[in-house]
């Protein structure tokens, strides 16, 4: 008796209490979504690793746990719905705002996720990407999901956002007005950001200022340039829409331009040296053939026969491209060597004009050297 009674009790208690099984399928179905979602997730992401795209990796990897807990959030909102709450009306109307406060709120978490995950996904599958343009619009991106998630929980809980935007414009203007410096800073920084003269690594200088190094950060108020004494230097970001900027790291050859005197007494020699170095250069590797070659007599010196060369080597990086002009030059010397000639150096020669009646012994040695000869 005692057993059935206990039965009857636990059934009518059921009866009275409907609710109970209802929360507890709900709660069912919510751990069994869950798992589903997960198994679903891990062969979407076996399947997307095979794939050279950076979208679907990055969805793939951003809406895993938000999804999760977006499931959950829905399904404890509906179970706790069906909870009999007596002598709390407030809650009861409370409830469906915070379901929709934390629905916006996971929303804006995967939003985030997923550009952490796209610039990430650039960096390792698309390294000719400009990643400070990506790290910018990424940033603003940010920002933009932040704020209009914040104004979105603001309207769902009942604050008009009408008024929160009239009070932000007019503070922007304040704010515009007494941070000039700041705004032309940051709207430089943007300029920077879509204009692209320079990135992250890039050697830059710039006539008008001195400023010369490599740029080692890109803020939205100034950049870091680290010169080459090692030491920072922090330049606004307003500096660089006002001057010139030269940026040396993106030459795609490097000049060699030089001017090498040859003594008079070499001019015969001028045409067939210039001949030889003229294709010592046409032959050398590491000098770019599509670019242009000179080698030409150039000019009568004060004291020598001056003829220049001017080509372009294949590299750009600098101590490599020291060391190609270091042998470069050596080798013509060589070649003027070889054919007798000599590199003229700063020489005079004085000629003594004699009086009317000077006796013949008085008078210098014809031809004779008396100073230095100029050379280039």
């Amino acid at each position: 008796m005692e057993l059935t009674q206990v039965f009857t009790d636990f059934i009518s208690l059921y009866r009275d209490r409907g609710w109970i099984g209802q929360v507890a399928g709900i709660v069912t179905i919510v751990v069994l979504v869950n798992l589903l979602t997960r198994l679903v997730l891990a062969r979407a992401r076996a399947a997307a690793s095979k794939s050279r795209t950076v979208w679907d990796n990055a969805v793939l990897d951003a809406i895993g746990r938000p999804l999760r807990w977006m499931v959950w959030v829905v399904g404890i909102g509906m179970a706790v719905e069906l909870v009999p709450v007596e002598g709390a009306p407030g809650l009861i109307e409370w409830l469906p705002v915070m379901r929709k406060v934390l629905i916006v709120a996971l929303l804006t978490w995967f939003l985030l996720r997923l550009v952490r995950a796209v610039e990430d996904g650039l960096d390792e599958m698309q390294p000719s990407v400009d990643h400070t343009t990506a790290d910018a619009i990424a940033k603003l991106i940010r920002i933009v999901v932040m704020v209009t998630a914040g104004l979105v929980i603001l309207q769902t809980v009942g604050i008009s956002i009408s008024g929160v935007l009239a009070f932000g414009g007019v503070g922007g203007i304040a704010v515009g007005f007494a941070a000039r410096d700041l705004l032309a800073n940051l709207f430089g920084g943007l300029t920077i950001y879509l204009d692209r003269p320079f990135s992250v690594g890039d050697w830059i200088r710039s006539p008008d200022r001195n400023i010369e190094g490599v740029v080692e950060r890109i803020g939205w108020r100034s950049t870091v340039v680290r010169r080459f004494d090692k030491r920072p230097l922090y330049v606004p970001n307003n500096v660089f829409s006002t001057v010139v900027v030269e940026n040396p790291s993106r030459m795609t050859n490097r000049r060699i331009y030089e001017t090498i005197g040859l003594r008079y007494d070499d001019a015969r020699m001028i045409g067939t040296i210039t001949d030889t170095v003229r294709d010592y250069l046409n032959t050398h590797p590491a000098i770019d053939q599509e670019q242009i070659v000179l080698v030409n007599f150039n000019a009568f010196g004060a004291s020598s026969l001056d003829f220049f060369i001017y080509c372009l080597t294949r590299t750009t990086d600098w101590a490599e491209y020291h060391a190609i002009k270091h042998k470069i030059l050596l080798h013509i010397e060589s070649i003027i060597a070889r054919h007798g000639a000599e590199i003229a150096f700063p020489t005079q020669t004085l000629h003594w004009a004699s009086e009317p009646g000077m006796p013949a012994e008085q008078l210098p040695p014809a031809n004779e050297p008396a100073g230095p000869r100029s050379t280039a």
